[in-house]
């Protein structure tokens, strides 16, 4: 930009028009090699491979850039940690626990999860099942997870159980929050199996604050279900099918299927229902909750997609794209490139291999957020079942929604 030039002249000083001119055109010609040096300058730089130069995660200012209406930066970036395996134990039958020490530990409240990046490059999201006050003490702060073996899953749990050893280290991201324990006058969990490691922590507080509270956890058996102890301990006793306590523990090979319908029943008016653990068990609940007192309201976390995700109805892969699933293209805005995205390829896929390798992803089913991106300009044809309103606005899944028909779009990537 030219320097600007004020030419001014003064009382009782001779010849302004003289001593004016003259000054003129040394601050133009100034101004001129000025802007000669700048564009060469520009032409340097965008020729070095460091062009476009990143965004920064924060503001030099020290402020924090805020992602979102009520978002913290750690939902769209996730931070990026290096922990290491202080010590392993068997919570269950097929589960183990581990808790995972680092240094600078992020705080986290109940309900969040860790994505845990496994020495394959495989990325998993595991719930924090521990205290949040572990994470932030002055000696060194800790996480804990729990992991059950899925004999028939996609390989993450099996990974854990025979390559996550005291001593092994392991870079994670986050703490991120999804399933965030709203203020609420009482409260009824219902947790199946392994669901219990986002609802304990949640339990905690609970009994900590001095909010009412019932718990209903169910599993196939007692040997089978982690942290059983410490469930009937915040129960004041041994917990059973009869309620003892604030708990009612429902173990199938013992006690039968549980009640799902009278433990919605006996809560009290707008009490808020938080649910974790197998599909069948939270459809359960969701179709049991207007049966319920007046007033409830329900919040659970998935380990998977509901259903197929990009939808049943989504158009055939024909070669040539049409309809609803045709080729786009996708500029990366702080990479400075832009991808092709064919009919039938994600997003993911497609900046995976043609500029971004490590970006970073999970499930590729649209439920875990891994893989969230915000977007800059375009719409978006989302197709998850996880995002709010709110953050569609300014974010999409890469792994399963797509630019609108005729349109493309520009990430923050």
């Amino acid at each position: 930009m030219p320097v600007p030039v004020r030419v001014s002249t003064s009382a009782g000083r001779a010849g302004p028009h003289r001593t004016g001119l003259p000054r003129l055109r040394t601050a133009l010609a100034v101004a001129g090699t000025a802007l000669v040096v700048r564009r060469a300058l520009r032409r340097r730089i965008r020729r070095s491979p460091l062009w476009p130069l990143p965004a920064l995660e924060q503001p030099i200012s020290g402020r924090r850039r805020e992602t979102g209406a009520g978002r913290g930066p750690a939902q769209g970036r996730p931070v990026p940690l290096r922990l290491r395996v202080a010590e392993r134990t068997e919570a269950a039958e097929g589960v183990v626990a581990l808790r995972l020490e680092g240094e600078r530990l992020p705080a986290w409240e109940p309900g969040a999860h860790l994505d845990l990046v496994l020495p394959s490059g495989a990325v998993r999201q595991y719930s924090l099942c521990g205290e949040p006050a572990d994470a932030v003490r002055a000696d060194g702060g800790s996480y804990t997870v729990a992991v059950r073996l899925i004999e028939n899953g996609r390989g993450g749990s099996r990974e854990v159980h025979e390559a996550l050893r005291a001593g092994t280290t392991v870079e994670a991201r986050g703490p991120r929050n999804r399933f965030p324990l709203e203020d609420h006058h009482a409260y009824l969990f219902i947790a199946g199996g392994i669901g219990i490691t986002p609802i304990l922590p949640m339990v905690r507080r609970a009994e900590a604050t001095g909010v009412p509270w019932r718990l209903l956890y169910a599993g196939r058996s007692r040997a089978s279900m982690p942290f059983l102890p410490e469930v009937e301990k915040l129960a004041g006793g041994a917990a059973g099918a009869s309620g003892g306590g604030r708990s009612t523990v429902v173990a199938e090979d013992e006690d039968g299927r549980p009640d799902l319908a009278a433990a919605l029943a006996d809560a009290p008016p707008h009490t808020a229902v938080y649910c974790c653990g197998p599909e069948p068990l939270m459809n359960a609940v969701a179709d049991l909750l207007p049966e319920g007192p007046e007033g409830l309201t329900l919040y659970t976390e998935r380990f998977g997609p509901v259903g197929d995700v990009a939808g049943a109805d989504a158009a055939p892969d024909t070669g040539a794209g049409s309809g609803e699933d045709a080729a786009f293209e996708v500029e990366l805005r702080r990479t400075g490139r832009t991808v092709t995205v064919p009919a039938g390829t994600s997003v993911l896929r497609a900046i995976r291999e043609q500029a971004l390798p490590d970006v970073p992803y999970s499930c590729e089913e649209g439920f875990c957020g891994t893989c969230r991106q915000r977007v800059v300009a375009g719409e978006v044809d989302h197709r998850d079942e996880l995002l709010t309103d709110a953050e569609r606005e300014d974010s999409l899944l890469i792994c399963v929604s797509r630019a609108k028909p005729g349109t493309g779009l520009v990430l923050d990537l």
